[in-house]
């Protein structure tokens, strides 16, 4: 292929003709594309996902520039490579839109952390408790770690009970997603909120900030002059 034709094809930015690096000096993964696609021949498939066939290299670098599309590898490990013909910068535009979308619809579960003492006196249990009760209704999973001192270590049954107590008295709001189970001098367990209760507060914090969009935005309408 000669000079001219290749200078036809998309460069990276900065006029690159390989991938750019990331800080640390590894490349960015890319598929190849246009004359980077360095095989004799190709299984081309159209724009619109038709079955063009087996053609040499060549010939699909120039159905690549007649369309004014980019050749792109999408299949790399087949015999013959797998490549499509497509509008490479408006495809990785759509797919970044979808990811962000889709990140904008995920439900944030944040890990909140209790820590309670084996002898736990009943009203800082029941102020423990209602702080866990409050993390679940917001949403969030919640870690609770029992601590253990001294010889207390030599009784985790006694650990597992004060676990199983809690997690019975918010089964309202959240289920065990991690059992009890040693570590270390702690004994640790895991609540999350139920599926519902997540996709409530998540529909609630929504429909808050809309709200306070709304609300902040300047008012559009004129004001009459005073009389």
């Amino acid at each position: 292929m000669s000079d001219s034709s290749r200078g036809l094809f998309r460069r990276w930015p900065g006029g690159q003709r390989t991938p750019p690096r990331s800080s640390r000096g590894e490349a960015i993964t890319e598929p190849r594309i246009n004359d980077r696609i360095r095989v004799p021949e190709v299984r081309l498939v159209g724009p619109e996902g038709e079955q063009v066939g087996v053609v040499s290299i060549g010939e699909a670098l120039r159905l690549a520039q007649d369309s004014e599309l980019d050749l792109v590898e999408v299949a790399p490990m087949a015999r013959p490579p797998v490549v499509k013909l497509m509008d490479y910068g408006k495809f990785k535009y759509e797919a970044a839109q979808k990811a962000r979308e889709a990140r904008r619809n995920q439900a944030l579960t944040v890990i909140k952390e209790m820590r309670l003492r084996l002898k736990i006196d009943p009203h800082d249990y029941e102020t423990k408790k209602g702080h866990v009760e409050r993390f679940l209704k917001g949403g969030d999973k919640v870690k609770i770690t029992v601590m253990f001192r001294g010889r207390e270590q030599s009784r985790p049954e006694m650990g597992y009970k004060l676990l199983q107590r809690l997690a019975g008295d918010v089964a309202d709001l959240g289920v065990v997603e991690s059992n009890p189970k040693q570590d270390g001098r702690n004994m640790v367990m895991v609540i999350a909120p139920h599926r519902n209760q997540v996709a409530t507060d998540a529909a609630r914090r929504s429909a808050k900030q809309e709200k306070q969009a709304a609300h902040d935005e300047p008012a559009t309408a004129e004001q009459a002059p005073p009389a």
